[in-house]
């Protein structure tokens, strides 16, 4: 991967840029007293009556949103120490995030993943979270906001498990301010983060972050260096109290060397150190042994460069009315260079601890992608009853280009799984002959929407929206590997239509219920790299019911959200009952369950959280290759519990805050047969902070206290699981000044 322009370079001239820009704001404005953070502050409480942007358009609060709505703002990712997209998203109640090399912190939610969850930048999806989502440095998100269950009828296909939206930073007019860190940790890992807000005049604002993460590996595997690099900026301008312009430029870049690929399961014939955390049907072991080796060929890796121009213009032109317009312009390389494939066999005179078979792969994609959104608003009354309504329209293009290579089966080379000769990544063309194909995409997304939301008395509110959208996908798929090329078109046209129909009603200022029907469609496989026979087929259906409350007491010191959920998806792949070689769309998927989210103040010095989510999910109706059934079975990478414990304790009279995590996720199988299971782990996460003065504060933190050895996620080959990582502990530096 070739970058477009230094970072290195760009950074030296926004530390230029600002120090100036400091000097001479500071000059036209003295810097403003800034308030200090103590462990009151909530954390982990849901703030049920704050506006979510992304639960609607119609700014309605968290309590007004039939739905379960979370956040986790920067200040809970520093205080917990999540540094990067995957720890995040880790974070959020009832979600497991592993890192599979090609598609880094991908998630599971409510018995979905891949393409059936959403990721958003700044409200906007610019395609498949398993094509665009990286494992971005956390620094750059002033807060993560997530909405659980089918979502389509806000942002579109996908969107079934639900919805993540990564917000930056912005701008502000409240005078000028930054903050830095700084840190050092296990595994030759460090952070150097910085950002910068400059309050220009009365009507402009300038903000600016840059983050640099480098490590030796965030999972201590051999040969797997890591390096994640950001930096943002925006300008706001609000000339006028009903007209705010901001105008964004992200620039993210990462490089994984090595890339991990989790550790291959052996036959416990011959693990040295075999380990009771995965049962099989078969005699396969997790050998720890086996932790740090890395089988990835030298001069393998995963990298990935995406710039992004973000505008947004909010005009209020009238009383009760006004105007949103997002343009969103984004362009990306990504590169995965890599052994995807490492399967054990057994052993022979050459290999007398067994073998692991390699294959080799080459992707690569090019992306550029543009959007244009504009929604019209009016807040008023009809008929004597409150009402808000938003309608609007979308408009969106990608080019999406994929070369995609992979090793032929004369290239699989073997090694010995306890003393690998890894070799090299091989350059030659004629390596990979067993896939050689171009995958060229244009899509063309025009959809309309509307939403409303009507008191039909002040305690009872209703909330329903509706979306079309129109997709002209063109693909072409070129195989280099016959002669002539050939070239293989489509052109599918998908029109889905999705709704939601919902009410909450206060039982009391502090209580509130809340009932919710909504729908969505999601394509059978990612829509910009599936093959051309997937394209004749239409989109999955799904839909979903979910009833809770969302309650705060003791003077607001307690925050209480539960929720109970059933979510279906129609039309699933699956294959023909009568005849197993045709593959035809007719299967189902579904979920069921509970989730509780509990936050509270005890004291000003004191904080406890806690949350819990449970999940029944099966295939209701699967058949596959071979005509194995798997109806009835559980998806991979989907625990039934998941669960977690935060406390903050501020040491009276003293500097001193301690804090604590604790995180609980059962087992989940990682192959659709469910042989192949992988038992539940908990972890315990510590830190002390010292508030140096009201701007600085040291904290000193450890993860994985236990040092427990589980499984985290599960990949390709569904034999391969991805090991979480070990005990480690970190010194970092936080100032605000």
């Amino acid at each position: 991967m070739t970058p477009s322009f230094s970072l290195s370079v760009i950074a030296l001239a926004v530390t230029s840029l600002s120090a100036t820009a400091a000097v001479w704001a500071q000059n036209a404005h003295p810097t403003p007293t800034l308030k200090s953070v103590d462990v009151n502050a909530r954390q982990d409480q849901l703030a049920l009556d704050e506006p979510s942007t992304t639960g609607s358009r119609l700014g309605l609060t968290a309590r007004e949103t039939p739905a379960t709505v979370q956040v986790i703002t920067q200040e809970d990712m520093q205080q917990r120490g999540l540094r990067t997209a995957r720890e995040a998203f880790a974070d959020i109640p009832g979600v497991v995030a592993g890192n599979v090399p090609g598609n880094p912190a991908t998630l599971m939610m409510r018995g979905f993943s891949g393409n059936a969850v959403s990721i958003l930048q700044d409200g906007v999806r610019v395609s498949t979270s398993t094509i665009v989502q990286r494992d971005t440095n956390t620094w750059h998100f002033d807060r993560i906001e997530v909405i659980k269950g089918p979502a389509s009828v806000l942002y579109g296909e996908g969107a079934l498990g639900g919805v993540v939206n990564k917000v930056s930073k912005k701008p502000s007019l409240d005078g000028h301010h930054g903050e830095t860190l700084l840190s050092i940790g296990s595994f030759g890992t460090t952070m150097a983060a910085g950002g910068l807000n400059l309050q220009l005049n009365d009507t402009a604002a300038l903000r600016l972050d840059a983050s640099s993460l480098q490590s030796n590996s965030l999972y201590d595997v051999n040969s797997n260096a890591t390096k994640s690099q950001g930096l943002t900026g925006s300008i706001l301008l609000k000339p006028h109290r009903d007209l705010s312009v901001l105008v964004g430029l992200d620039y993210y870049r990462d490089r994984y060397n090595g890339t991990y690929q989790g550790i291959p399961l052996v036959s416990s014939a011959v693990a040295k150190n075999p380990s009771n955390i995965v049962s099989t049907g078969n005699g396969l072991v997790v050998d720890e042994a086996l932790r740090r080796i890395n089988y990835n060929p030298e001069g393998s890796y995963s990298g990935a460069e995406e710039t992004t121009l973000r505008a947004k213009v909010d005009w209020q032109f009238q009383p009760g009315w006004s105007l949103a317009t997002d343009l969103t312009a984004y362009t990306a390389q990504r590169d995965f260079v890599l052994s995807d494939t490492q399967t054990f066999a057994a052993p022979t005179t050459a290999f007398p601890n067994g073998r692991l078979l390699r294959t080799v792969q080459r992707f690569y994609h090019d992306h550029q992608f543009w959007n244009a959104r504009t929604a019209l608003s009016h807040e008023g009354t009809w008929w004597g009853l409150k009402n808000r309504f938003t309608v609007g329209a979308e408009y969106n293009q990608t080019r999406f280009a994929s070369l995609r290579q992979t090793s032929s089966s004369t290239a699989v080379t073997a090694v010995d799984p306890y003393n690998p000769v890894v070799g090299t990544i091989p350059t030659a063309a004629s390596a990979y002959s067993a896939g050689n194909v171009n995958f060229d995409s244009k899509q063309q997304t025009t959809s309309v929407f509307v939403e409303d939301a009507l008191n039909l008395a002040p305690h009872w509110l209703l909330v329903g929206g509706l979306r079309y959208d129109d997709i002209d996908l063109q693909r072409s798929v070129t195989n280099y590997n016959v002669t002539p090329n050939s070239v293989q078109t489509a052109n599918p046209r998908y029109r889905p239509t999705s709704w939601r129909l919902g009410s909450t009603y206060d039982l009391n200022p502090d209580t509130t219920l809340y009932a919710l029907y909504t729908t969505a469609a999601t394509p059978v496989s990612s829509m910009l790299v599936q093959s051309i026979v997937n394209t004749s087929f239409k989109l999955t259906t799904g839909h979903s019911v979910e009833a809770g409350v969302k309650m705060n007491a003791l003077d607001k010191r307690l925050t209480l959200t539960a929720s109970a959920f059933y979510i279906k998806q129609d039309n699933i792949l699956t294959r023909d009952p009568a005849n197993a070689s045709l593959t035809v769309q007719g299967g189902s998927q579904s979920s069921r369950g509970l989730e509780l989210s509990v936050g509270a103040a005890v004291t000003r010095q004191w904080l406890l959280g806690a949350n819990l989510g449970l999940v029944d999910a099966k295939y209701d109706q699967l058949i596959e290759a071979g005509g194995a059934v798997r109806t009835g079975n559980r998806p991979i990478n989907t625990p039934t519990t998941t669960a977690s414990a935060h406390t903050s304790y501020q040491v009276p009279n003293t500097p001193v805050t301690v804090s604590a995590v604790l995180r609980h996720v059962s087992g989940f199988y990682t192959d659709t047969a469910n042989t192949i299971f992988v038992r539940g782990h908990s972890t315990l996460d510590a830190a002390v902070s010292w508030s140096l003065n009201k701007q600085s504060t040291l904290t000193l933190r450890g993860r994985n206290l236990t040092n427990a050895f589980y499984g985290e996620y599960s990949g390709y080959p569904t034999t391969n699981i991805y090991i979480g990582a070990p005990r480690s502990v970190e010194l970092s530096l936080r100032s605000q000044f």
